[in-house]
């Protein structure tokens, strides 16, 4: 095993991590709303090898929930505005806010359940649709719930994740199947987005 990946150094990392305290490990879910491209799984890692499963997964869940909310709140309030406009243009975005206008809370809830979800897509389309805020933060809220609960156990316990290489394994065959569904379900939720608009 190399020695960057020897559960001392781990410790070390995770000790360091909580360090800088809850208000970051809040905050870095809250950030990946904004900013797509940042690893949402590996923050809710971070936070519950820090924190405990239970502290850890609280923060990953209220940064997420607030950073997405936040997210459809400016959408719903400037996504028609000229400096945004460019995304209402684009004709799958267009397609997308009148399918969830007639199909509401299930698809989105279903999305926002997998964890490689394009969550900042799912929020800009609710923030555009004429979808109720209060609809909207109940998707959040429960989709989240689940997504961050599963990767919270999952993320739970390093040690045996390096000590444990069939659960490791295990997991990580978890995460690829999580994955596929999750596109499964994108795709098919594309298909059906098509269809209706054909």
């Amino acid at each position: 095993m190399p020695s960057w990946l020897s559960f001392e150094t781990l410790s070390n990392l995770t000790q360091d991590y909580r360090a800088l305290g809850p208000l970051f490990g809040l905050l870095l879910p809250f950030l990946e709303a904004f900013l797509p491209f940042l690893p949402l799984v590996v923050f809710i890692v971070a936070n519950v090898t820090a924190y405990g499963i239970l502290f850890g997964f609280l923060l990953s869940w209220a940064g997420s929930v607030t950073g997405a909310y936040t997210v459809f709140l400016v959408i719903r309030k400037y996504g028609r505005a000229r400096v945004l406009g460019f995304i209402t243009r684009h004709e799958r975005i267009q397609k997308l806010i009148l399918w969830v206008e007639r199909n509401g809370f299930g698809p989105l809830f279903l999305l926002i359940c997998f964890p490689f979800t394009p969550s900042a897509l799912v929020n800009i389309v609710a923030g555009l649709s004429n979808m109720k805020k209060k609809t909207y933060l109940w998707t959040v809220v429960l989709g989240k719930l689940i997504m961050i609960l599963v990767v919270s156990f999952i993320g739970s316990d390093i040690k045996a994740l390096i000590t444990q290489p069939l659960r490791t394994a295990i997991m990580i065959g978890i995460m690829v199947i999580l994955w596929f569904v999750g596109k499964a379900v994108e795709k098919k939720i594309d298909k059906k987005v098509n269809a209706d608009f054909k």
